[in-house]
């Protein structure tokens, strides 16, 4: 009885693989109501990198083998699927969910990294919003935390590196974006948050100008009694500009307003004297 059932199980698998290259092959597969020749169908779709087809058949299986034989193979080859079709958020998702279904797995590690590393696949460009950034950042550092003599660290270091710089010129460019609007006091608090957030950044230079060009601007259009205090804020601010890029294309401008502000304070100076 064994025999014939081996016997019927490798004829309906033949069947089924010379049925893959036809047109509606998957659809036929999908409908067999054996679901070990399905298997044999999604992994030999796998090999042959016919990821979309294979997908089907996975999706097909993924319930009626649940806790069963096969069952870690079909979520890692699926989620591998979805992966390779770049399908990111998806895949992401499958990852995840076979760490936690698979916590002791020899492959629970690359499921956790293969999870952040589609975060990072699907991390717009940094004009957008950076949520899944963030999501990937935590996730590839919760990793590192959990594996950290893992071969993919210094991989992750350099995804840590490009998404921090990302989140870095978002951060400049809504702040600058406070001082294009003429919004000059959240400028000024946001470029100096910048500037504190991210001491050794390529845009330091930038965002200390601006924010010396938002002080003044705020000073200027500042009540007189709080004017004297916000120019000389605007004093002290040129002299870390100036003394921290001594050959800055901005100096010019810098010095300027500088000027300017040294002459509103004497005449304030004057005009509390009379």
């Amino acid at each position: 009885m064994q025999t014939m059932k081996r016997c019927a199980h490798i004829a309906i698998t033949l069947l089924i693989l010379t049925i893959l290259t036809s047109c509606n092959g998957v659809e036929k597969v999908i409908k067999s109501n054996d679901f070990d020749a399905k298997y044999d169908a999604a992994m030999q779709y796998y090999s042959q990198n016919s990821y979309s087809r294979a997908i089907q058949i996975f999706e097909n299986l993924l319930m009626y083998y649940r806790g069963k034989e096969h069952s870690e193979d079909i979520a890692w080859y699926y989620a591998q699927c979805l992966l390779k079709e770049s399908d990111y958020y998806s895949a992401g998702h499958q990852f995840r969910t076979f760490a936690r279904q698979f916590p002791y797995s020899s492959r629970a590690e690359d499921a956790l990294f293969l999870s952040a590393y589609c975060k990072y696949k699907d991390s717009p460009s940094y004009s957008l919003d950076q949520a899944l950034t963030k999501e990937s950042i935590a996730e590839f550092e919760s990793f590192v935390e959990k594996y950290p003599q893992s071969t993919h660290v210094p991989e992750i270091n350099s995804y840590l590196d490009e998404m921090r710089q990302k989140l870095m010129q978002k951060d400049y460019e809504i702040a600058y974006n406070y001082y294009h609007i003429e919004a000059y006091h959240a400028a000024y608090l946001s470029l100096q948050n910048f500037i504190n957030y991210y001491p050794e950044s390529t845009l330091r230079e930038e965002a200390m100008f601006y924010m010396l060009s938002a002080g003044y601007q705020y000073a200027i259009n500042s009540r007189e009694d709080k004017m004297r205090e916000r120019l000389q804020q605007v004093v002290n601010d040129f002299d870390k500009f100036a003394t921290s890029f001594k050959d800055s294309k901005h100096l010019a401008a810098a010095q300027d307003i500088y000027t300017k502000s040294r002459a509103m304070l004497t005449d304030l100076e004057s005009k509390t004297q009379q």
